[in-house]
């Protein structure tokens, strides 16, 4: 099997890409804007005419797009999340290879939730903010390609490599900042946001499957368990060997309040914010993951415990 990646130099992509290498049956061409890919494209600025040359020519069984940025303003999450994706869909109709398309979206693509309650496929999509926005827009083009494809609808990964700049990847740096400082005390902010973490090995096991499989829509991929970020705090503290007090600070000041799903642009800051949380999830996110299981045959299996572990073994290198 033929299989296109784009996006391999990625967080997610990056697992996506070891997963299918270590799959004897694929053939492998990554396709990318860095050094490192087979094939340097930018699919925000490329033509869909020049992808289309290049799918002939390579004619892939899978496309799995692992693309897209979860930084930047509006402007710029539109040309990487959604511009981005229609060049892939326009390029795919007119190439004659026949290709499936995995595209991995995100539990973003929700917005909130009613606390306690597990998000299935069918839930109206309400995006509280632009990153979020722009990914519902990729998957209804997506959607309404009439190619045979599949969105992966990801919630919220962890493990290794989680990017600093992430809620678990600010716990662990602070947590570390403080033991090599020796702290006896660590004051964190904004822990009481709930989110559903899945380790970034089961996602890229989700995806192999997904692209071995007839299934298409919209697939949800998480570990269907909403996790307080100041439950992951103690956790990590555990891991970590941490001996010192772990003190939440009230209101939206905290450090890490800001950080809370995907960070904003400094431009993002000058303007008026309508929602309280920067991936516009709310206090509040659970995926129903039947649809994986029934159709994908794919249940986690890391869990946040080892994926903290490995998050806290690459903080620990930096000290």
């Amino acid at each position: 099997m033929r299989v296109l990646l784009i996006g391999a130099n990625g967080y997610l992509g990056r697992f996506v890409a070891d997963r299918l290498l270590a799959d004897p049956a694929v053939q492998l061409t990554a396709l990318g804007r860095g050094d490192d890919a087979d094939v340097r494209f930018d699919l925000a600025s490329g033509s869909p005419g020049a992808l289309t040359r290049f799918l002939d020519a390579v004619h892939p069984g899978v496309v799995i797009n692992c693309a897209g940025a979860t930084r930047g303003g509006a402007r710029e999450l539109t040309r990487h999340n959604t511009v981005a994706v229609a060049t892939v869909c326009e390029a795919l109709r007119r190439s004659g290879c026949g290709a499936r398309l995995v595209q991995i979206g995100c539990g973003a693509e929700y917005g909130p939730s009613q606390p306690g309650s597990s998000t299935a496929e069918d839930a109206v999509p309400r995006p509280g903010g632009p990153y979020g926005v722009s990914k519902l827009a990729a998957t209804e083009l997506v959607l309404g390609s009439g190619l045979d494809a599949v969105v992966l609808r990801v919630f919220s990964p962890a493990g290794p490599g989680t990017p600093a700049g992430s809620p678990l990847g600010r716990l662990a740096e602070a947590m570390r900042r403080a033991m090599q400082s020796g702290d006896g005390e660590l004051k964190l902010g904004g822990l009481g946001a709930q989110r559903d973490f899945v380790d970034v090995r089961d996602v890229a096991r989700a995806v192999h499957a997904a692209s071995l499989s007839a299934a298409q829509g919209v697939i949800n991929i998480g570990s269907g368990r909403a996790v307080r970020l100041r439950d992951a705090a103690a956790v990590l503290a555990r891991v970590a060997g941490y001996g010192g007090a772990l003190h939440e600070l009230d209101g939206p000041s905290g450090p890490l309040r800001a950080t809370i799903g995907h960070p904003r642009s400094e431009s993002d800051h000058a303007a008026p914010v309508a929602y309280p949380y920067p991936d516009g999830c709310g206090s509040w996110q659970q995926a129903d993951v039947r649809t994986a299981r029934d159709r994908l045959g794919w249940r986690p299996r890391i869990n946040l415990e080892e994926s903290l572990a490995d998050i806290w073994m690459e903080a620990a290198c930096r000290i």
